[in-house]
Parts: C-alpha cells; sequence; structure tokens
C-alpha cells in the first residue's frame, strides 16, 4: 500500500505565513487500486460505475455524521478537520489531482496545499446535503490550475481544460452531487483524455499500455495477446509510455 504522508505545515502559494497557517497533520494511505506510480496519473476506473438514485439509510447516516465533523471543525476543532481530509485526501489525490497533473511527486505537493488552503478557508465553507467532497474537489482543482499555469509538464490536462473543469464542477457543487457521482466525472475526463492520446500513438503500443495498465492484466497475459515474449513486452510498454508521452506533448510516434 502506498502511504502518501502530506501535512498541512506547508504554505500554499498566496497564502498567509501567520498564525492562521495552523497544522494539521494527515497521513493518506493510498488504496492499492490507485496504483498512483504509473501511465502519468492516469488509474483504472473503480467498478462503481453510477451512484445511487436515491440516498439510502446509510448514506444519510453517514452525511449526518460529516455535517457534525464539518461544524466541530469550523469552531476551530483540529481533529475533527483531520478527519475529513483522511477521508477525502486519497480520492482528490487519485481523481482530481494526479490525473491533472501526471506524477506523483507535483500531486502530492497539490495534495498538500490544498490541505492548507482548507485548513485556511474552512471557516467560508457552508453545508450542503452532498457533504464536504464537492467544495474539496473545487479546492483542489484550483489548486492544481494555479501549478499547471506554472510548471509545463506532460499531462492530459491543459489550464484551458481544469479551467472548464472548474466550472464544471462548481455547478456540480451548486447542484449537490454526492462524491460519488463527483469522482465518476473526473474518471470519466480523465479517460476521454487518455483515448485520444491513445489514437495518436501505434495501435500495438495503445494495446500494451490498455492491456497492462488500463485493465491492469497481467505481463503473460499480454504478452500472449501481443505474441511477444515477458521480456519483450516489457520493453514494447517502455516505448509506448515513451510514444504516449510525445502525444501528450503534442507529437506523435510510430512504432520501431
Amino acid at each position: 500500500m502506498t502511504t502518501v504522508a502530506s501535512t498541512a505545515r506547508r504554505v500554499a502559494p498566496g497564502a498567509s505565513r501567520g498564525p492562521r497557517s495552523a497544522t494539521v497533520p494527515v497521513v493518506v494511505r493510498m488504496d492499492p487500486m490507485a496504483r498512483p506510480s504509473i501511465l502519468l496519473g492516469v488509474v483504472p476506473a473503480s467498478p462503481v460505475e453510477s451512484a445511487p438514485s436515491s440516498v439510502t439509510p446509510e448514506r444519510a447516516e453517514e452525511l449526518e455524521a460529516e455535517r457534525l465533523l464539518c461544524e466541530r471543525a469550523r469552531g476551530g476543532d483540529r481533529r475533527a478537520l483531520a478527519d475529513l481530509l483522511r477521508k477525502y485526501g486519497p480520492i482528490l489525490y487519485r481523481s482530481v489531482l494526479l490525473p491533472r497533473l501526471g506524477g506523483e511527486a507535483v500531486a502530492q505537493d497539490a495534495l498538500a496545499d490544498t490541505y492548507v488552503r482548507v485548513v485556511e478557508r474552512f471557516a467560508q465553507f457552508e453545508w450542503r446535503g452532498c457533504g464536504v467532497y464537492p467544495w474539496l474537489r473545487v479546492v483542489a482543482m484550483r489548486l492544481a490550475l494555479d501549478m499547471l499555469r506554472v510548471r509545463r509538464r506532460e499531462s492530459l490536462f491543459e489550464p484551458d481544460d481544469l479551467e472548464r473543469a472548474i466550472d464544471q464542477a462548481e455547478r456540480d457543487l451548486d447542484a449537490g452531487l454526492d462524491v460519488e457521482l463527483c469522482e465518476k466525472r473526473d474518471r470519466e475526463a480523465s479517460k476521454q483524455k487518455l483515448d485520444a492520446a491513445l489514437m495518436r500513438i501505434n495501435a500495438r503500443y495503445a494495446l500494451a499500455i490498455r492491456m497492462r495498465v488500463l485493465d491492469e492484466r497481467s505481463r503473460e497475459e499480454a504478452a500472449e495477446a501481443l505474441g511477444v515474449t515477458v521480456s519483450t513486452l516489457d520493453v514494447v510498454l517502455h516505448r509506448a509510455l515513451k510514444a504516449l508521452k510525445k502525444a501528450l506533448g503534442g507529437e506523435s510516434e510510430e512504432a520501431t
């Protein structure tokens, strides 16, 4: 299990460095399914394909508990705020930050900066029936946009893409979308971007990426499907990822 040890001790760009930059240490333990080390932040789709059409009694109880946590956090309870960040940090990391920023290190920095901004601005949060995650999602997207504007990286998303995503995320917040629907929308946006990039590279390379990274098939299965040895598959996949990076940068590459 990958652990992202993040703490709100760092100061986000534009944040004050005075006493309000209080610390909320949070250790985010990543779900193994997130697999953040692979493919520029693109993660396999979750088995959850749609959110329930109505709030179940269990979800209603969970939301009420979350509402009480938010009240405590707004009242200055740092432990309550840490509990909220611990719960939603992994989702922000794998669904919002990693796909849009394209690398583990920069996504971890963005997550830490998100924590700082949340600590400083949580008093502005207003409870809505959908919970706190949609608001956290907007905060994280704005941090990612700031980082994209100052860092030129190989990423699925350009600043213009993220500006549109923020507009949509704010509409989602106003509409009261639940965390599952928000996460599903982020997965779909990443998948669309990735599909477009895969269309620009050699079909054999694209197949290798789909089987090993997206479908998480074993090396043996993927090698058999491509008609190569396992060691050759590793070479093909390495070249495929290099080709994908070039495609994300606006170039195309054929297999050699």
